[in-house]
């Protein structure tokens, strides 16, 4: 291969010497950029073709019919000595003309393709050499029949008349080196593998030599040999050898790329591409037949489709850790570059210049010599252990079925895990097997993690998967798998009775005592069911459905079985819903504040109001929070909702002054933990001017029984110290006991309306449970309010028991602008002003 080289280089060195007596630097002459352009009929006279109007800048036409003149500026012309040469881009025309209009007559050139033998010049252009000394031409017209396309046209200039300039030279350099290297890759391919060819380097060896002739065609280096290969004749050869080095080269990718790591489509869109570049390449050289314009975008297209497809396919065979794919990148990377700037430039995203085109063998070049030397080599040692591979089959397959077995089972309890079950229900569904679909999640598994530790909570996840297995020992074809922490599965074939008994069996295991050292431990699960096909017909729907009925059932109350209903599903919907609408619904002003008055019992006057919060909804109405707080309180957007109405509630007390009296307003935990959670709110009642003794927060026993806790009753005494009234809602349905209720900032006790409702019921003790609570919260130095009372009967008793304040549709109805007055109220001795 070294003799090769040498021998072009030594070829190179003899033409150049033939060229030096006549080499010349001087500077050309750039008349592409002040051309202007104008379409004549045929037989055109030269004074037609001097008088015609032409357009310029974007004004100019890019195509003739049948001829285009381009009016060239011959003011730039006048440092030219008599023959100087006119050099013009290679494109596709009938004829081509050049007209001198000079002092002593004019100049008339005119040639066919067949007609420029002679005429070529290195870098793809054409040379005419022109009589007339530059400072005696005074007009310069240059025109084509039925040019392919004026602004493809890279080059239109004027220099001296000289054998050869600086950038022939180069031309001329380059392509020695071009050629050698070329030759020498593919001599070298030839050599190094001499038996039956592997495909890829068939296509190497194909793309080499259609690269080669390539190069040495589009550059004019083969009119040496074939003088009249240039003109329109090698620009069309040109298009056929880009359209068949697009299809070699990309053949020879997908050639290369190890077996089964692409996937088959898309091997198959990129052979497919290939094919297209090929034929792309003949329909555009067909000009004569076809439109030159529409093919050539149509292949440039295919080119940029091609580096695409290659691209990301070499992206994704080195994820899959293909070793070929990084030699093909070092080889391909500058070939691929280079090609998509030429394509940038004939799509006009790119000016017209020999570097691009410079660049482009080049970078062949050096894709040739590495391929050749390294590639083609590194290749066949890759086949070689590949075969080795295939050979060590047997036992891969074996490791591989112990490996599988061991991804699909839970490490802790020995059954199926997530990976399992999904394979399962995939081939269950496959089979067209109907089966019920269980989710059963151990109730409160963080409580025994934080009060027993980890290492029992792993015994509680053990106890409850051998449990599971036993129960469902009945059902032949039961699949059970650990899917989450405390979450199991369990796919049951049979029809909706089977589903139905095992529902019932698995029930059974509620309240079993799974720590035997402390009998205190009962069992808790909650069950929810969906089942195929009746339910879903896809693995992630069926799941859906199945956890939406494990959430009601927990909704309930845990430790319960609830199957699905579509209802839970439109439920659900709704609830997506009202999530996606919330946010705007702020910015809309929808969320509106209620106020229900609080009067003092003992005379029935207004001593402050409760703000309710209401949702006018668009399309659903004006809603009550039971219908949506749920979903949205444990969504980001839920504290946005209450920050609005505490908002609201600020702005109500500052606009209505005193009519409101004490404004309660209720809060969650999520508003009260954190280090500024009282700060907060301490911060807005300053912004807006508001005494923070007019303000009540309403929480409820959950609240201050948060994981939060510690946090939420640091807030509170801060707000309790500042003199915000604190008040515990719903007291007597939750956990406070008198140890809460001593160590809690609290203000008032307010009665749920549960036993307020029942508080004239002779047989129902609700009656002894109000005046428990009444009595301690006196003995407590609390005020007690009762909510929900709606009878004349219920205030009577609740007056008698002690009760200071209350609140029900027997004093008012929550109302959007309540005008009231209102009187002091007995909040630790607390004074309020009395407006009538």
């Amino acid at each position: 291969m070294a003799s090769v080289i040498r021998a072009a280089a030594l070829a190179l060195l003899m033409l150049l010497a033939g060229w030096m007596s006549g080499t010349a630097s001087a500077a050309t002459v750039d008349l592409r950029q002040t051309a202007c352009s104008a379409a004549l009929a045929d037989g055109s006279s030269p004074t037609a073709v001097t008088r015609a109007h032409y357009g310029c800048g974007a004004l100019a036409p890019m195509r003739g019919t049948p001829w285009l003149w381009l009016r060239l500026d011959p003011s730039r012309l006048r440092a030219l000595p008599p023959r100087w040469d006119m050099l013009i881009d290679q494109t596709r025309f009938d004829r081509i003309a050049l007209l001198v209009v000079g002092r002593n007559g004019n100049v008339q050139i005119e040639r066919t393709p067949a007609g420029l033998r002679g005429h070529g010049a290195p870098g793809g252009l054409l040379r005419f050499v022109i009589p007339t000394p530059g400072r005696d031409v005074q007009g310069l017209y240059l025109g084509f029949r039925n040019i392919d396309e004026l602004s493809l046209m890279r080059k239109l200039e004027a220099r001296p008349g000289v054998r050869m300039t600086d950038g022939d030279i180069r031309w001329l350099l380059l392509m020695g080196l071009f050629t050698g290297t070329l030759l020498s890759a593919l001599l070298y391919n030839l050599v190094i593998h001499t038996g039956q060819r592997p495909a890829f380097q068939r296509w190497y060896l194909l793309w080499v030599s259609v690269a080669l002739a390539y190069g040495l065609v589009w550059t004019n280096t083969a009119a040496f040999l074939v003088p009249w290969l240039i003109g329109p004749l090698a620009v069309r050869l040109d298009l056929v050898l880009v359209g068949l080095m697009v299809a070699a080269g990309n053949m020879f990718f997908f050639a290369v790329i190890e077996e089964g790591v692409l996937p088959r489509r898309l091997a198959l869109a990129g052979r497919t591409l290939a094919a297209a570049g090929a034929v792309l390449g003949f329909l555009a050289a067909a000009d004569r037949w076809l439109p030159p314009g529409a093919t050539d975008r149509l292949l440039n297209y295919v080119i940029a489709a091609t580096a695409a497809v290659i691209a990301l396919s070499a992206w994704i065979a080195a994820r899959r850790g293909s070793r070929v794919i990084w030699f093909y990148l070092i080889g391909w990377g500058p070939v691929i570059g280079v090609f998509l700037a030429r394509l940038a430039r004939n799509l006009g995203f790119a000016p017209q210049n020999d570097l691009i085109d410079m660049a482009t063998f080049a970078a062949l070049a050096f894709e040739a010599l590495v391929l050749s030397l390294a590639i083609a080599d590194r290749f066949r040692l890759i086949r070689q252990e590949l075969e080795q591979t295939r050979q060590r089959r047997e036992i891969d397959l074996a490791e591989t079925k112990t490996l599988r077995l061991a991804a699909h089972t839970d490490f802790l309890t020995g059954l199926g895990n997530r990976a399992a079950f999904q394979q399962q229900a995939h081939d269950w569904m496959a089979a067209g097997t109907a089966f019920s679909l269980f989710l059963v999640d151990v109730d409160f598994m963080k409580d025994v993690n934080d009060r027993l530790g980890h290492a029992v909570g792993d015994t509680l996840l053990q106890h409850v998967g051998a449990a599971l297995v036993a129960t469902t020992g009945g059902w032949p074809g039961t699949r059970i798998a650990r899917i989450g922490g405390d979450e199991f599965a369990i796919m049951c074939p049979g029809d909706p009775v089977d589903e139905a008994a095992l529902a019932e069996a698995a029930t059974g295991l509620q309240g079993d005592i799974w720590l035997p050292e402390d009998r205190n431990r009962p069992l808790s699960l909650s069950f929810g069911s969906a089942r195929y096909p009746e339910d879903a017909q896809a693995v992630d729907l069926l799941y859906q459905n199945a956890d939406l009925a494990l959430y009601t059932a927990k909704r309930l109350g845990r430790g319960r079985y609830t199957r699905y209903d579509p209802l839970q599903r439109s439920l659900r919907d709704l609830q997506i819903a009202f999530i996606d609408d919330a946010e705007a619904a702020i910015g809309r002003g929808e969320f509106l504040l209620y106020m229900q008055p609080i009067v003092l019992l003992e005379t029935g006057a207004v001593c402050g109001h409760e703000a309710l919060l209401r949702w006018d909804h668009p399309r659903h109405g004006l809603m009550a929070p039971d219908r949506f707080a749920d979903v949205l309180v444990a969504e980001r957007i839920g504290l946005m909702i209450q920050e609005h109405v505490l908002e609201l509630a600020l702005i109500a007390l500052r606009t209505q002054g005193d009519r409101l009296g004490v404004l309660s307003v209720n809060f969650t935990s999520a508003q009260l933990a954190g280090p500024r959670g009282a700060r907060a709110v301490l911060d807005r009642l300053a912004h807006h001017g508001v005494a923070p003794d007019r303000l009540c927060v309403e929480v409820t026993e959950g609240v201050m029984l948060d994981r939060a806790a510690d946090s939420i009753l640091a807030n509170l005494r801060t707000l309790h110290d500042a003199g915000v009234c604190i008040a515990l809602d719903d007291f007597g349905t939750g956990y406070a006991s008198l140890v809460h209720l001593r160590r809690l900032p609290v203000d008032r006790i307010k009665i749920d309306r549960s036993f307020v409702a029942g508080i004239d019921e002779s047989d129902g003790g609700t009656l002894a449970i109000v005046h428990a609570i009444v009595g301690l919260g006196g003995g407590l130095g609390k005020v007690v309010v009762a909510e929900g009372i709606e009878t004349e009967v219920q205030a009577l008793r609740l007056k008698q028991l002690g009760c200071q304040l209350g609140q029900g549709y027997l004093y008012g109805r929550p109302s959007p602008q309540p005008v009231v007055t209102w009187q002091a109220a007995p909040d630790r001795d607390r004074s309020r002003a009395v407006a009538h």
